[in-house]
């Protein structure tokens, strides 16, 4: 069994649709499934040629829907024909792709086209904060709706540039449109390799963090949204973003020098209904510890970024997905020095909606340990083979290569069996 000579722990944060292009999809009919079409390609800005990460990529009508990945390649299976999907992206006017017929070819190329960017006309220093505020009156008088769907986590460590952690799981997850609420693990699997230090409850700060919590002290609250945004932030507005007949606000933000927590980002905001288009934040100072005496952290940095699900017919709207990543220097007290370690996660929501649900949901914890929830979920290997919301890049097929060249453990380069091969034993399937 593998034992990290140390767990790294960590304490909770303070906290129209345009007439588009349409094109005629070529899609691929998977051996064996009945009246399910899979519908694959890339999307690329429209002037540079270059791939979009982070697409949402929605079926209208439905809950379905992807996203693309960092290399802006998606995956999307269909259960009937035709069908319009609608591709959004912050920075990028919405677009569509009317899916009706099927063929077994090549992958689809999307390009989207930038949206303009409006210098602000000079305005009172007092409209960014108008602005935030009225985003926080909304978030706030909005908080009691609920949406209910799944997510895929997917999180990553290196040191010394080596990757030491992967872990892939898909939680049933209970949100509003501030936060995560709460959870219920339905997948995981993982791998790791021997290295100094791990990380045993890093998606914590994916389940934990929130742009607003009804149970704080509004009083004494830090973050961003809240009635204390003057007494502790500066603002200023970088633009005004004109998207799909909306008009974004973008307005970048950082705590004033005599706060000693600090956080700086952006924040974008529709300034016609007053909905969080995206909100990027880093904490440069972050604090980070060590259950190993002889371990620490130099310049720890923490970034959040957060984007909402496009709607045009709701007050609010559910995560789309949520990037968490952590960079620091290790010092490991021995004669490697100090090293570079990172932790990257990306959460992708997906199958949302507003139907209340009989599973329940845990609260993130302290206590929470990220491994030791994937080992008492059992593996099933079928799920993860050739499953649509899982997207590899060649980079990430390097990665898990990588842990089984080193002898990795765990069920991460666990293949599914064929269906032939299957061993039943004392009533058991092995």
């Amino acid at each position: 069994m593998f034992s990290s000579p140390s767990v790294i722990r960590f304490s909770l944060f303070r906290s129209s649709l345009t007439a588009g292009l349409f094109l005629l999809a070529l899609l691929a009919l998977p051996f064996g499934a009945a009246a399910q079409f899979s519908v694959r390609g890339t999307v690329v800005d429209k002037e540079t040629k270059e791939p979009l990460p982070f697409v949402s990529i929605q079926v209208v009508g439905t809950t379905n829907g992807t996203a693309s990945n960092v290399n802006g390649e998606f995956t999307l299976v269909l259960k009937d024909l035709p069908r319009t999907l609608v591709f959004s992206e912050l920075g990028h006017l919405r677009d569509t792709l009317r899916v009706t017929q099927a063929t077994y070819n090549t992958p689809l190329q999307v390009a989207m086209a930038p949206a303009s960017v409006v210098l602000p006309e000079v305005k009172v220093n007092s409209y960014p904060f108008q602005l935030v505020e009225k985003a926080f009156r909304q978030l706030q008088s909005s908080y009691s709706r609920k949406f209910y769907g799944k997510a895929y986590y997917r999180q990553l460590t290196r040191i010394s540039n080596e990757p030491t952690e992967l872990q892939e799981v898909v939680w049933d997850v209970k949100s509003n449109p501030a936060r995560i609420e709460g959870t219920a693990i339905a997948q995981g699997r993982y791998a790791a390799k021997q290295a100094a230090t791990a990380f045993s409850n890093f998606s914590i700060y994916t389940r934990s963090y929130g742009l607003y919590d009804v149970n704080a002290d509004s009083t004494k609250s830090l973050a961003l949204l809240s009635p204390n945004t003057v007494k502790n932030y500066l603002l200023e507005l970088k633009g005004l973003l004109d998207q799909d007949s909306s008009t974004i606000a973008e307005i970048s933000f950082e705590t004033r020098p005599e706060i000693k927590y600090r956080a700086e980002g952006t924040i974008w905001i529709n300034i016609e209904t007053n909905k969080i288009v995206r909100y990027k934040m880093t904490q440069p100072n972050f604090t980070a510890k060590s259950s190993n005496p002889n371990q620490k952290f130099k310049n720890p940095k923490l970034s959040v970024d957060m984007v909402f699900k496009p709607s045009d017919d709701a007050p609010v709207s559910p995560l789309d997905h949520m990037q968490v990543d952590l960079t620091a220097d290790l010092v490991t007290g021995t004669k490697s020095g100090t090293v570079p370690l990172s932790v990257n996660s990306f959460t992708y929501f997906y199958d949302t909606s507003t139907t209340p649900t009989k599973i329940a949901y845990a609260r993130p914890s302290v206590d929470d340990r990220d491994l030791e929830t994937i080992k008492a979920t059992k593996y099933d290997p079928e799920f993860w083979a050739n499953n649509p919301v899982v997207q590899r890049t060649p980079v990430e097929d390097e990665v898990v290569a990588s842990f089984e060249k080193k002898g990795a453990f765990g069920t991460m380069v666990k293949k599914a069996e064929p269906k032939a091969d299957v061993i039943i034993r004392n009533g058991k399937i092995e």
